[in-house]
């Protein structure tokens, strides 16, 4: 069964930064591709950021240049390092692991982690 921790999460002054992790057991992490997503209330869920199991990486318009996606294969762990944070940044941040099993891509979640960037 696949699991996703997110962590890191935390209020922040505009112009912080804050580190989220995202810690994967129950799948074979390292062919998989991870991301990041995030959703306020009232909106649908959005792509903050993604990188493949051969580590590219694509990012929104809205935060490249500020956040960055990596992975650490040998601990199985995806992070999102967030600079320069501005309030329109405050929501609830999501990991995510996408598997291909015959041909269809299965979307797996973890539990989300607030962040809140103050003005």
């Amino acid at each position: 069964q696949v699991h996703l921790v997110e962590s890191g999460g935390g209020l922040v002054q505009a112009g912080g930064s804050l580190r989220l992790s995202c810690a994967a057991s129950g799948s074979i992490f390292s062919i998989n591709n991870m991301g990041w997503y995030r959703q306020t209330p009232g909106k649908q869920r959005e792509l903050v950021a993604i990188i493949t199991s051969g580590g590219s990486t694509n990012y929104a318009d809205s935060v490249k240049g500020r956040f960055t996606i990596s992975r650490d294969f040998a601990n199985n762990t995806v992070y999102l390092q967030m600079n320069s944070l501005k309030p329109e940044d405050t929501a609830v941040y999501y990991c995510n692991e996408k598997q291909r099993r015959m041909g269809v891509t299965y979307d797996y979640w973890g539990q989300g982690t607030q962040v809140t960037v103050s003005s």
